[in-house]
């Protein structure tokens, strides 16, 4: 889908998303001191919102105007910058302390070069945060992407950091990578952040927190 299909999604209903910052989000930003923060495909930007709440400063980028708008008609008075731009080429103008990507599903090759300039944007000791549907999740869980190309592991991340530090010389530390899940209340709802008791339904995340060393 392009921005402009985006914006007509978007203009449709009231929130695509939840409301709610997704809950992986919230719980790896929980320990990390405030600063300056990047949300790359920020969408209505529930998580930009969440984090400025937290108190960060946050530039939310994403191509869809129409989001964008009902971001920050949410977002008030909060310390948000909205960015109207292709979140895979887009290049932040200064380091940032946490360079963010929630549930941004592109091909490998716009990945990793989003996943390059979000790294690259980082200061020493800033944090890279990505969360997003999971490879396994086509055949073992419910909801999202249903186009293999767009999904990812945690693994295929770690190698776009991989080759983004070979080139730049950086370096980074692990702190989480891996497969996480996720109930949802029902297919269709793939971005669902509550536990609901009783439904046997899950959806598998691809979750990669690493902290830049150089």
């Amino acid at each position: 889908m392009d921005a402009s299909e985006w914006d007509e999604r978007y203009a449709g209903t009231e929130l695509v998303w939840s409301a709610q910052a997704n809950r992986f989000v919230a719980e790896e930003v929980a320990d990390l001191e405030p600063g300056l923060a990047i949300d790359l495909g920020a969408g209505e930007g529930r998580n930009a919102i969440h984090l400025a709440r937290l108190g960060w400063r946050v530039t939310a980028v994403d191509f869809s105007q129409v989001a964008l708008d009902k971001g920050l008609t949410v977002a008030g008075d909060l310390p948000i910058s909205w960015v109207c731009a292709d979140a895979t080429t887009w290049v932040a103008p200064e380091p940032v302390d946490l360079a963010m990507e929630a549930y941004l599903h592109v091909p490998p090759a716009a990945r990793r070069a989003t996943t390059g300039h979000a790294f690259g944007s980082l200061r020493v000791g800033g944090t890279f945060l990505l969360v997003g549907h999971d490879t396994t999740n086509l055949t073992e869980g419910t909801g999202g992407p249903q186009d293999p190309e767009v999904l990812m592991t945690a693994e295929d991340v770690l190698g776009d950091l991989d080759a983004f530090c070979r080139s730049a010389g950086a370096s980074y530390d692990v702190v989480k990578a891996g497969r996480v899940a996720r109930p949802v209340a029902e297919p269709g709802h793939e971005h669902g952040d509550h536990d609901h008791p009783g439904h046997e339904l899950r959806a598998w995340d691809c979750l990669v927190r690493v902290v830049r060393l150089t």
